[in-house]
């Protein structure tokens, strides 16, 4: 894969021990093999193929050909001016086969499968051309002797099999940051799921409770639905402040009224939700120990969800016990009321997510959910949740 933008920066953190590298063959080769009468050519390839080396990852295709085009053409100059070199026995410069063997590692690692492949060919044949064109003042058997073929062959592969081996890395990577992402999004959708349904589910359940109320007596008492308008205008203007609450938690504002600052304020939000469900509910709130604020609105949410439950799917319903207290570092909720059934249709329909959310939000605290029948006759829900999470 080409990386275009890749910045200097990055490709300076990326590239220095290369460049380092390159930088120390060229000097010593510059000391030890080149010849004055021929530095000026020995020189400026290695240097300039040594540049494109270091830079390839930015334009790795562009820099194959370059650096391609480059051996070849300064091939051809030297056989034209028949000027020899001291090359070594591949017919390159030790800094160019230094350089060209980066780029053919780079190449595998970035390019695409075709674009590498006929990449490698490409420096394969400069390398060639360089091997017969070149004039060399080293005497000696033809350069193309089994130990040359071997060694090229065997530099070629090691070459080839580290960018495989990066480029795989590579894959490895993209494919755990595309995992890593994909759950956290999975994580953020479901908290808004649970967060939608417990915010909506308990106002609107609330809203259709009493609106069903005042429409079974409405024969038998007109001022009944007129009484129930107060309480689904204040059920409603509850849903629209919690939505907005929502939303603005979402968007990073700081949630206003959702979490509680001390336990005198988290019992007062309790009471308070109690008071908009209404009905015979009887509440105990014991917080003697702290409860951190970020855990309160998850009491809230449990409690929210235990009664909005217990209201849509309870029959004959006469008492809905709330228990909420703290001991020593836990949170215990307790919630359980004494209908006699399941109804064939609970009132606004059932998603079946409620006791899955509840479950959720407690093992994502690291505490425990329970619920289930009490008894013969009833239902309940027990969640401990740690204050030291």
């Amino acid at each position: 894969m080409e990386n275009q933008s890749l910045s200097w920066p990055v490709l300076a953190r990326r590239q220095w021990p290369l460049a380092l590298a390159l930088a120390a063959i060229l000097a010593l080769e510059t000391s030890s093999t080149l010849r004055w009468d021929e530095a000026p050519w020995g020189l400026p390839v290695s240097l300039l193929a040594s540049v494109l080396a270091v830079l390839s990852p930015r334009r790795p295709v562009d820099a194959s050909l370059a650096v391609a085009v480059l051996i070849t053409g300064s091939s051809v100059l030297l056989r034209v001016l028949e000027i020899r070199t001291s090359t070594w026995s591949i017919g390159l410069y030790l800094t160019e086969f230094a350089a060209v063997m980066a780029i053919i590692a780079i190449t595998v690692r970035q390019a695409g499968r075709l674009r590498a492949a006929l990449m490698v060919l490409a420096l394969t044949a400069a390398t060639v051309v360089a091997e017969l064109l070149r004039p060399s003042m080293w005497p000696g058997p033809g350069r193309f002797s089994l130990t040359n073929s071997v060694v090229w062959l065997l530099l070629l592969a090691i070459a080839i099999g580290t960018g495989l081996y990066f480029r795989a890395r590579d894959r490895e990577r993209r494919t755990a940051e595309a995992n890593s992402v994909a759950a956290a999004q999975q994580a953020e959708r479901l908290a808004l799921a649970r967060e939608l349904h417990d915010v909506v589910a308990h106002y609107v359940t609330g809203m259709i409770v009493h609106a069903q109320a005042a429409e079974s007596v409405a024969d038998k008492d007109p001022t009944a639905p007129r009484a129930a308008l107060p309480i689904i205008t204040a059920s409603g203007n509850e849903a629209l402040t919690a939505m907005r609450r929502l939303v603005g938690s979402l968007r990073g504002a700081e949630p206003s009224g959702t979490t509680s600052k001390d336990n005198g304020e988290l019992a007062e939000q309790i009471g308070e939700l109690v008071r908009q469900v209404g009905g015979p509910v009887r509440l105990t709130v014991d917080l003697a120990d702290p409860v951190p604020p970020e855990l309160g609105r998850s009491v809230l949410r449990l409690v929210q969800e235990s009664l909005t439950n217990a209201r849509k799917h309870a029959v004959d319903l006469t008492r809905i016990d709330v228990d909420v207290r703290s001991s020593g570092q836990v949170v215990r909720v307790r919630v359980a009321d004494d209908g006699s059934g399941q109804q064939v249709a609970p009132v606004g329909g059932s998603g079946g997510f409620g006791l899955v959310g509840m479950r959720e939000r407690a093992e994502l605290l690291g505490g425990r959910f329970q619920a289930g029948p009490l008894g013969g006759r009833g239902w309940l829900v027990e969640v401990e949740l740690p204050t030291t999470r």
